[in-house]
């Protein structure tokens, strides 16, 4: 496929988004209290609940940690230090309540391990992250890919993105080098990608599925107005919508 024909059909694509044509207009991680964008307990409040965020629903996952932080009873599971020192029962329960975790006895271990993380090499406060690695993705991903143990499913190809994704949109986080955040290749995005004819339906099928569409996207947007993650929500929307809008036949 011709790069510019793969261009236009991606301005195609991002026209829709910005007509509302898409949907969109709720998206998973607005289910939040409105805390402040500058503020620790924001850049914890869309960092947690992210290591637990696979093989489930987005929406419910969010409106499940927006629960748990409005109840007085359980928001203190967004303070890496309470939890780094709270017993695994009352972690379990606290997170069981409103289904934050939905797996009792794997997601408390890897909340745990995650806060215990922040604490012992950031005082607690996850921006302390940021600031340490130069507000840069790429030493931010060379940090987590180090450290994978210490912070579990957070630095996985998928979900870093979308983490990083989701930080700088909800937070007061800004990237030195935003062009380093790829395409969150979730079922979504790799299937908005076959449908564009980014990647075949072969290599959908791979075990290195993500690593191929997130190379695709990179490869094409190099040089362009665009970075790879400006997609990411038209894709996941579009997918999520079942391809009702058909791309390829917009003029």
């Amino acid at each position: 496929m011709e790069k510019a024909v793969m261009l236009d059909r991606v301005s195609r694509l991002l026209a829709a988004y910005k007509g509302g044509e898409l949907g969109g207009e709720v998206m998973p991680e607005d289910a939040n209290p409105g805390l402040a964008k500058d503020s620790a307990e924001a850049y914890l409040y869309f960092t947690l609940p992210m290591a637990l965020n696979y093989q489930r629903n987005s929406y419910t996952l969010w409106k499940c940690a927006c629960q748990s932080y409005l109840d007085h009873d359980t928001r203190d599971i967004f303070s890496p230090l309470i939890v780094s020192r709270m017993d695994n029962a009352t972690l379990r329960e606290k997170l069981l309540k409103y289904k934050v975790a939905l797996q009792p006895n794997k997601q408390p271990v890897i909340w745990n391990t995650l806060c215990t993380s922040i604490v012992a090499f950031f005082d607690g406060d996850i921006r302390n992250l940021f600031a340490s690695c130069d507000y840069s993705v790429a030493k931010i991903k060379r940090f987590l890919a180090e450290h994978k143990k210490a912070f579990p499913y957070l630095g996985g190809e998928k979900i870093i993105n979308y983490w990083l994704f989701v930080m700088q949109a909800y937070t007061d986080l800004s990237f030195c080098d935003r062009h380093m955040i790829t395409v969150a290749p979730d079922t979504h995005v790799v299937q908005a990608s076959v449908r564009l004819g980014m990647i075949t339906a072969e290599q959908a099928t791979k075990a290195d599925v993500q690593q191929s569409v997130a190379a695709a996207w990179e490869d094409l947007l190099k040089n362009t107005s665009l970075d790879p993650i400006d997609v990411h929500t038209p894709l996941w929307l579009w997918s999520r919508g079942k391809f009702a809008l058909d791309i390829m036949r917009l003029s």
